[in-house]
Parts: structure tokens; sequence; C-alpha cells
């Protein structure tokens, strides 16, 4: 710790100091003050915690490889069976169906038949790296040479092979097998064979000067370690269930290779949905294949049958046959019918020949017989009568003209007999004709039902064979017009994007996150310097613990550094600490100011805290207002007030005590003239004992006579208690708390002496505070019952300037 005016620590003797518990509870309560002090303190440490957390981070972003992603985003447009039925008002059901085609979607892309398709597709096989010093970068399609290889060695799957280029034709390739480390150098395009690989290395488009001693080096992957691949960095996630979105991504050190792996996951996709919908398309079609062929020749063979039908029955229509069957029977007893009327009418017409009726009554009949020589041969008669009618107006039937007419119209008529003889004859053999033609017909149509049923079996074969034929064929058209037309059930709405920057390491995070940790640990030393911080810092700390009141604060001491307390105010007596300890006696004055002379006991808890040096300036101060000032020693096992003035110790109050010497043999001067004081003399055996002796107070009766103030330098009161005796006898008993080292228990100590002891006079001054613990006692007033006076801020520029590591250091510390 920094230096002060008592310089030495002292070695605590005895045991530890037992403080009993306080009501105020002073030592754990929250000191705001404490707390920015402890902050002020820790500044320079939080700023460098704060920096070596930004430059880690910027460490962290330099050298860890950065990683980026690639992403495209899919809708899947397939409908689900809810859908396609009209059953969307089933929600939760269409939502269940959504999420659980999404998630088959998602584990189909995520599958190894996925995987396996995009090493097949991609070139994975081989990595090119260049060599960095603390990085190595992928060459992803812009490596300088090139790979043909087969591997006969598995152990060199996934190994490094090193190629060091030494010029635009050979280079060194450099490999580990085992143990062992085989190197040597090849031309490019020389195929390198051995027991482990056949290779070749052939330069590409990317092979320049600039490559020539570079480090390179290539990996050969394994399947597995290709699938693991893929697997480790690509992910597929649902977006949004309703509009049915799945986004696919890939996260790789090139940017180039996860977009090409992501827009090759999407053809892929794309390929192994259309094989899927082809699928059923493809089975379909064969199975109509085979169909058509078994059809075709069972088409045939109704065909072939119904042809041999129609050769056998000289028709392809029974039905048809049976109707014209009916109809020529229906023809021919018309036809009969007429035949018959016909052969009446010849029975009539010669039946009125035969009465010799004129041919008139006859003529009406003849256009029913349609006959032209019979109707000539009529006509010709119905002259001849006519003619014969008017000979017999003119002649008689004797005369040649009548008679010649009567032979005429005899063989006329013989002659028309004859022809209806002829006639009738061939009218009948006609209607014999018809009668047989129809007894054939009828025959014919009574076999027709058995023909028909045979016609309509193998009709109804040949129809359904022709149908269902037709019908495949047809739906063969359907399907591969379907296949050929056949498109994914997903849409690209984003394809992959050439990352701009990558997702990790995330700069603003890692910066966040380096200067949070240094933020954090400096924190965690503030909070860890506060809760370990048990000493006194400032003048509050004494207000709020201890109930005695302040009588000032005598601040750090830097002209010099002292081995031991001395007296300092005789030679800087303008200086910031003497204007302290004069503001202290002016509240001693003010305190005891009915009184003449003035018995002063100084004392602290432990040694060290400065009580020597208090009570030797002090008293040099008070020296220094015209008033006679005696210093006693009484601490006799640890005597310094004789080296603060650099006199010898071998008389003093113990030999007083002993009555070996008397008050005026031991009575040394100081270099003020009104300041004289008594060493403590040879260390006693029983200190104690010696102050309970009448001695003692005999001694103070005998000093009071000549000096207006007595102080006394008691021995420290929490490892001893020789000073509880003095204090009891002083008129002001001063408590001394040393800043920066006296522990915040040992105010307990102060409340202890007023409570228990019964010192109720008992007054504290802090000691050895630095400027920030003055608290109103440094600069402008003095403090203690309302009366001090300030000293001026001129007085305190007379310390020391300090440098800034000065002030740095002092800060650390």
């Amino acid at each position: 710790m920094a230096s002060t005016h008592t310089t030495e620590l002292e070695e605590l003797e005895t045991k530890p100091v037992m403080l009993e518990s306080d009501e105020d509870g002073g030592g754990s309560d929250f000191d705001l003050e404490t707390l920015i002090l402890v902050t002020r303190k820790s500044l320079i440490w939080l700023l460098l915690l704060i920096t070596l957390g930004l430059a880690g981070a910027f460490l962290v972003i330099r050298y860890t490889p950065k990683l980026y992603m690639s992403t495209s985003l899919l809708k899947i447009d397939e409908q689900s069976e809810a859908g396609a039925l009209g059953l969307n008002k089933l929600g939760e059901v269409d939502n269940r169906a959504n999420m659980n085609k999404l998630s088959g979607e998602i584990e189909l892309l995520k599958s190894n038949l996925i995987y396996e398709r995009l090493r097949e597709e991609l070139d994975l096989e081989v990595n090119y790296y260049v060599r960095g010093k603390v990085l190595s970068q992928e060459l992803y399609k812009s490596s300088p040479f090139d790979v043909i290889f087969k591997v006969k060695n598995d152990a060199l799957y996934d190994k490094e092979i090193d190629i060091n280029v030494l010029n635009d034709k050979r280079f060194r390739l450099a490999y580990v097998r085992g143990e062992e480390t085989v190197s040597a150098e090849y031309n490019f395009g020389e195929i390198i064979s051995n027991n482990d690989f056949d290779l070749k290395i052939l330069k590409t488009e990317a092979f320049s000067a600039d490559v020539t001693n570079q480090n390179y080096f290539f990996k050969i992957n394994s399947t597995g370690s290709i699938l693991n691949y893929l697997s480790r960095n690509l992910s597929a996630l649902i977006v949004n269930p309703d509009a049915r979105t799945i986004s696919i991504s890939f996260q790789d050190h090139n940017p180039l290779k996860a977009k090409d792996i992501v827009n090759k996951v999407d053809s892929v996709y794309l390929d192994l949905k259309k094989e899927t919908k082809n699928q059923s398309n493809e089975q379909t079609i064969s199975f109509l294949r085979d169909q058509l062929d078994e059809t075709k020749k069972q088409l045939q063979n109704a065909e072939a049958n119904l042809e041999a039908f129609a050769k056998r029955n000289k028709s392809y229509d029974i039905k048809a046959d049976v109707a014209a069957s009916r109809a020529k029977i229906e023809a021919m007893m018309k036809e009969k019918e007429d035949l018959r009327l016909k052969i009446s009418l010849l029975d009539d017409v010669s039946a009125l020949l035969s009465r010799n009726t004129h041919v008139d009554q006859i003529v009406p009949t003849l256009g029913t017989l349609g006959d032209p020589q019979l109707s000539e041969k009529i006509a010709e008669l119905g002259k001849l009568q006519s003619r014969l009618e008017l000979n017999l107006a003119s002649y008689q039937r004797t005369t040649f003209a009548v008679t010649s007419v009567e032979t005429q119209i005899q063989k006329l008529k013989k002659d028309i007999r004859e022809l209806l003889v002829r006639s009738r004859e061939l009218l009948q053999n006609q209607i014999v004709a018809i009668n047989a033609n129809s007894g054939t017909v009828e025959s014919e149509l009574l076999a027709m039902p058995q023909k028909e049923t045979e016609a309509i079996r193998l009709k109804r074969f040949f129809d359904l064979y022709e149908k269902f034929y037709l019908l495949l064929m047809e739906k063969q058209v359907e399907f591969g017009i379907a296949k050929a037309g056949t498109t994914p059930d997903f849409q690209i709405l984003s394809p992959a994007n050439l990352p701009g920057a990558p997702i990790s390491p995330n700069k603003i995070m890692v910066y966040a996150i380096g200067i949070a940790s240094g933020l954090f640990l400096g924190l965690g030393l503030i909070a860890a310097r506060y809760f370990l911080h048990n000493t006194v810092t400032n003048i509050r700390e004494m207000e709020r613990v201890a109930k005695a009141p302040v009588l000032g604060v005598i601040p750090k001491y830097e002209k010099e550094k002292l081995a031991v307390s001395k007296l300092v105010v005789d030679k800087n007596p303008k200086s910031a600490i003497s204007e302290a300890i004069r503001s202290i006696r002016t509240n001693l004055e003010f305190i005891s100011s009915s009184k003449n002379k003035r018995l002063i006991s100084v004392t602290s808890t432990i040694s060290g805290e400065g009580k020597t040096f208090v009570a030797v300036n002090l008293g040099g101060i008070i020296a220094l207002s015209d008033q006679k000032v005696i210093i006693l020693d009484l601490d006799m096992r640890k005597p310094k007030v004789n080296l603060a003035f650099e006199g010898e110790n071998t008389k003093g109050i113990s030999t007083i005590l002993i009555e070996k010497h008397s008050v005026q043999e031991c009575i040394q001067s100081s270099s003020i003239a009104n300041l004289q004081y008594i060493p403590a003399g040879p260390t006693p055996p029983n200190p104690s004992e010696l102050i309970l002796t009448p001695a003692f107070d005999k001694m103070l009766q005998e000093l009071h006579e000549i000096y207006d103030v007595i102080i006394i330098d008691t021995p420290p009161v929490g490892l001893v208690t020789d000073a509880m005796l003095i204090m009891r006898k002083a008129d002001i008993p001063i408590y001394i708390v040393r800043a920066d080292y006296s522990k915040k228990a040992f105010l307990k100590n102060i409340n202890k002496l007023t409570r228990s002891h019964g010192i109720a006079k008992l007054t504290t001054i802090l000691n050895d505070a630095r400027s920030s613990g003055l608290y109103g006692y440094g600069y402008g007033y003095g403090y203690g019952y309302g009366y001090g006076y300030g000293y001026g801020q001129g007085y305190y520029e007379e310390i020391e300037k300090k440098s800034l590591l000065q002030r740095i250091k002092e800060r650390i510390s």
C-alpha cells in the first residue's frame, strides 16, 4: 500500500481484536461512497478488461472461419385429400394434414435418397484447399489443379494430401501413410500409381504463375463423410403451414458452394417428385400396354368367329335377314294373290267369251290382267263384233258379208281361248313356284332364332372386346400425355442466392459479447473488491458506524517517505497536513475551553494506524500556539516517540514509575521550544501494573503543574488494556482510524468503548486520508461540533504533484 507518515506496518501482538455485534451493523450495510471509491479505483481495470474483450472479439472474428448460408423458399402445391373432396371447412383436420404433408416433405429432403443423388450429381468427392498461416481456404471451382483418382487404400480417404507447386510443370506430393510420410516430385499429367492409389493431377484454367511455391492440399472424401457433410449442414424448416412453404438452407465456409448445393437440392427434389408422379403413370401405361396386347388377341378371335359366322350364313345381320325373309314371304303371298286374281279374271273372260258377250264387257277386266297380246286380240274381236252388227243391220245372216265376219270372229275367239288357257297355265305355274319359294323362305325363317342367338353372342363378345380395346387405347394416350406434361407439385418462390455476409461469426454479436464479457468481469472485479473492501476509506463510513464525534481528518503525507513517525509540522508549517492538525487543535479548544490544563490520550485499535504521528504533530501544533506541551510515551512495549524526536530511550516512563528516575530527569526537549517529551524507557515486564500504581497519578499531577497540555501516546486498545486505563483519566481521549488500513470492524470498538466502558468523551480522527475521503474536511471548512475552521485550498497545492502513471498506479492499488 501507499507510504504514510507512520510508514512501517508493525506486527500484531497478542490475540486478535474481539468485537461484539452492534445494533448499528455498520460493517455489513451498503456503502455508496465505498462503492464509488472502489469503482473509481477499478476504472482502469474495467477499461482494460473491456479492451481485452474487444481484442478477443477481434481475434475471434479474424481467425474464425466465416460460415455462409444460402437459402431457397419452396411452396408445396399438392392438396390434401380433404381439400380435394371439398372438406376445407374441417380446418383443424386440414391443418394437421398440411403439417403431416410438410413434415413428410422435410423428411424426404433430409433423407439419404436426396443425399445420394447430391453426391452423384455434385463434384464433392475431392476438396481443394490453399493452406494459410492460420486458416486454410477451400478452393471451390477455383483450384489451379484437378485430381483424377482411384483409391486402393481406404485409409487415405478423408486425409490431407499436400501439393507444393514447384513450377508450371512439376509439383511435390506428400501424404502420411500410417507413421510414414510419403513424398515425391511428379509432373502434371503424369499417372502416379502405387499401392495407395492411381492418381493424375492436371492443371486447370485457374493455374497461373502465382501458385508457384504455394502450399495446397486436397482431400478425397469417402461416401460416408460426404453424406455426413450434407446431413450436418443441410436444413429444411416449415415457414408457414397455412401457405405450405418450406425453407431449404445450407451452411458452408464457401458461399458459392452453399448456393450450388441448395440449387442442386431444389433440382434433385424436382426430379424426384417428377419420378414419383411418373412412376404411377409408367405402371399404368405398362398395364395398359399388356392389356392392349391381350385384348387385341381376343378381339381378333372375336372378329374371326364373326367373320366365319357371316361366311357360313352369308350374312352379318340375322335380324335384317329375318325381316327380309318376312318381307319376302309377304311379297310372295301378295304376288300369289295377284296371280290368283288374274286366273280368276282369265276364267271370267273365258266365261264371257263362251256366252258370246260383247267384248265391251270384257275391256274393264283387261287392264287388271296386264296382257298386251290378249288385249290386242280382244280389241280386234271387238272390232269384228261391231262390224258384224253393222252387216246384220244391212245384210242377212246368211250373206257372205255376214258369214265371213262370223267366221273371223269364231277363229279369233278360238285364238283368244287358247291364249287364255296358256296364260292361265303360266299363272298357275307361277303360283306353284311361289309356293315352293315361300316354303324355302319359311324354313329358313324357322332356323333364324338359333342363328340370331349365335350372332348376338358373337357380336356381344366382339363389341365387348372392341370397346375395351378402344378404352385401353384412349387411356394409354391420356397417361402418355400426362407423363409428357408432368409438373412437380411445388414452386420455387425464392431460388438460392449467393450469400454476401457470413452468418458466423456475427461481428456485432461477437463484439457485443466481448464488451459484455469485459464489462461483466469488470463489474465482477468491482463487486469482489467492494465485498473484500473491509477497511475504512472515508469520513462518511466513520460517521455512519462510530457514534463518537470526529475532530478532523489528516490528509496523506506525501512530501517524503518516513521510515518512522516524525515531527513534520515544524518543517512544513503551511502544508495541508499542518492546517489539518491546526483545525483539530481548534476543535480541541472548543471542546475543553473551560479548562486551562488538559490531558489528551491518543490510541488506536492496532499498531500502525498513526497514533504516534498524530500525537507528536498535534503536540507540535499546540506548542506553536504558545502552550506548554509534553508528550508521554506510554506504549512501553513498542516505544516510538523517542524515534519521532530522534532521542534516546534509556530512561523514561518506566523508570519514573518504578521511581528510579525523577520526572525532570526524563524530560527531553524537541525542536519546538514549548514542546517536550518523555520516552517510554526500558520495557518493563508489567506495563499495566505500573500504570495502576500511585506513581502514575503522581507523575501526571507533577506534569500538570508545569505544562498546559499533556498528550499521552497509549498502546493500541485492541491489543492490550493499558489504553483504557489511561483513557478514563484523560480529558479528551482521541481514537485514531487510518484510512485504507483500519478495518471497518475496528469502528465497533469505538462504540464499545463509549457504551460498555463508559468513555463518553471519546473523539476520533481519520488519519492518512486521500482527498476523495475528506468529505468536507479538505477544502474550505473544518468539522467537529460545528466550530471548526478550514484550511485553504492553496495549502493543499503544496503537496507534491503526481504524474499520470503514478496516479494510475495509485488507482490500481
